[in-house]
């Protein structure tokens, strides 16, 4: 892990919080005294299983917070997906963040409502759009998926094969619902669902 330590002024009490910024692949530290809020970058929360199976129980941006003391799942971790940087919320602090952690929970429910749609074309079509949603940015073509998710990383997400993710991919991109921009998708949002 490597990271660095910036201070900076981030509460609306105007107290001083460390920040630190994390590299891509990076772990952050677990910690259950403090709460990390996501000021730029991508992060996820996994766990696995005995047979090293992983499950990714969310994704997280800007403006959202992230921390070991959010669950009861064991394992657990949250991983850098691109370069993170992320305020350390000490926890007699975690008060201040009531909205984003409204949202923490909220988000977590929206993921778990999308895993159990079937079939498992209409389960990737909402992820898809959940994810335009969270990390989208417009384009003339469509909304752009600005997170670089591999079929592998979706499987795990949707509890499938990458063999699938692919082929499903594979048929929404020649129906026209998705495009392919370098290595990002974009996503048709004049696609109907009665269409999936």
């Amino acid at each position: 892990m490597s990271f660095s330590t910036i201070e900076t002024f981030k509460t609306t009490t105007d107290k001083q919080l460390p920040q630190q910024l994390f590299t891509a692949k990076s772990v952050i530290s677990p910690r259950n005294d403090v709460l990390w809020r996501i000021e730029r970058g991508i992060v996820r929360t996994l766990t696995w299983n005995e047979e090293g199976t992983f499950t990714t129980l969310g994704y997280w941006g800007m403006g959202d917070v992230v921390g070991y003391a959010l669950s009861k799942v064991k394992p657990y971790q949250i991983e850098c997906l691109t370069s993170v940087e992320a305020t350390m919320i000490p926890l007699h602090l975690w008060h201040e963040e009531i909205k984003a952690l409204l949202s923490h929970i909220q988000q977590g429910e929206e993921l778990l409502s999308i895993l159990h749609q079937k079939p498992t074309s209409l389960k990737l079509w909402y992820f898809l759009h959940w994810l335009s949603e969270k990390f989208g940015r417009d384009l003339e073509q469509g909304r752009l998926i600005d997170i670089n998710i591999t079929h592998q990383d979706i499987s795990e997400v949707l509890n499938t094969t990458r063999v699938t993710i692919t082929r499903l991919l594979q048929r929404f991109e020649s129906e026209g619902k998705i495009l392919r921009h370098k290595r990002s998708i974009v996503m048709n949002l004049t696609s109907k669902l009665t269409e999936i």
